[in-house]
């Protein structure tokens, strides 16, 4: 899949614009805070309706605007689909071949994105919940379920989280009942994710492999909050586990265990990558951004979009030549520089932004 064109209204430091992409390579040029990134953002907004740099809905709004437009064509394999959102102060509104979507599970999906940016080093020494994020996008993205199974988990969680802090004195049965859903859909939540990193896995270990000259092997693990051995067991041992941290939740007054707490973990050669060098952490998550692409491709018969936001300069020339042989292949990347001096054998079929105060010139290759 690409995106043919996009076009941007009252979205960051862009008042409106309309842009046209080249299907194989896109450069955003310019120096730091003239909106680079923004265009970016704008690509992943349209994809996943929310941002990977902020949690504010109204910083991505134009100044002294209440609402943002964004619209896009993306062309698939089976044909072009006309992609909306509107963000208002009413929330967000979403249509897909002009059709108003009624939940944001049936809009996501359509427009697969794999983002790279420096702030990913994190997904190696970062707190768990950078990783519960990671899982959530991405697999969000290929298996609309999940969306679906893991908004009804979070309802469920917040609806226990209140009544534990609200109620002076808890009704047994209303918790169990709180309970039994609670592990209905946690299940199913830590089923998906525990499937997600096994593939995850398999072809992670085959771009590590690559990277590192055949020296390292990758694993990852799923560190669940629910002791269990095998996904049989996982009902009956969910039920044990929040049983056993009742009396936990009940004196801090939210829920222990659960999808919500759980975590991932990365190892090199059997040993815990968060104790390894800056390279070999810029190397593992080269080979994450790499597997999910082939992933997503092996999942939806579509090459994903690619996103790569100021991480050339970070990647020594192994590694980059690594990340272009992905380029080079039938695969839509855009990527922000503020220089194209380091950027070695770029594929001949690109297109080069000039990025200054939100405005944007094109010099076509």
């Amino acid at each position: 899949m690409w995106l043919q064109h996009l076009t941007i209204k009252t979205f960051r430091n862009y008042k409106e614009t309309k842009i046209d992409f080249n299907p194989k390579l896109n450069v955003f040029l310019g120096q730091n805070a003239q909106g680079k990134t923004n265009i970016l953002e704008a690509i992943y907004f349209l994809a996943l309706t929310r941002s990977h740099r902020t949690r504010t809905d109204k910083n991505l709004i134009h100044f002294d605007e209440e609402q943002l437009h964004l619209s896009g064509l993306l062309q698939t394999k089976t044909g072009s689909i006309p992609l909306e959102i509107d963000l208002t102060p009413k929330g967000r509104v979403t249509k897909v071949n002009h059709l108003k979507q009624a939940r944001l599970s049936d809009y996501i999906g359509h427009m697969n994105v794999v983002l790279f940016a420096p702030e990913d080093l994190q997904l190696i020494k970062g707190a768990p919940s950078v990783r519960r994020k990671f899982i959530d996008i991405e697999l969000g993205q290929i298996k609309p379920i999940y969306l679906s199974d893991l908004s009804n988990y979070n309802h469920i969680l917040k609806q226990r989280n209140t009544y534990l802090k609200s109620s002076h004195k808890i009704d047994e049965t209303f918790l169990s009942v709180l309970d039994d859903q609670l592990v209905e859909y946690g299940c199913r939540v830590i089923k998906h994710r525990i499937k997600f990193i096994k593939d995850l896995e398999k072809f992670g270990q085959k771009k590590h492999l690559e990277i590192s000259n055949e020296l390292e092997e990758l694993s990852i693990s799923y560190q669940s909050s629910v002791n269990f051995t095998n996904e049989e067991q996982l009902t009956s041992s969910f039920k044990i586990a929040l049983d056993k941290s009742r009396s936990r939740d009940l004196f801090k007054k939210n829920t222990g265990v659960g999808p919500h707490r759980d975590d991932i973990s990365f190892y090199i050669n059997g040993m815990d990558a968060s104790f390894g060098s800056q390279g070999q952490h810029r190397s593992l998550v080269l080979s994450i951004k790499l597997a999910e692409i082939e992933l997503m491709e092996s999942i939806t018969n579509e090459s994903p979009i690619l996103l790569l936001d100021d991480v050339m300069s970070e990647l020594d020339n192994t590694r980059q030549l690594k990340l272009l042989e992905t380029i080079s292949q039938s695969i839509q990347t855009f990527i922000t520089t503020t220089s194209l001096d380091h950027l070695q054998n770029l594929p001949e079929n690109l297109s080069i932004f000039n990025i200054q105060s939100g405005k944007i010139s094109v010099n076509q290759n």
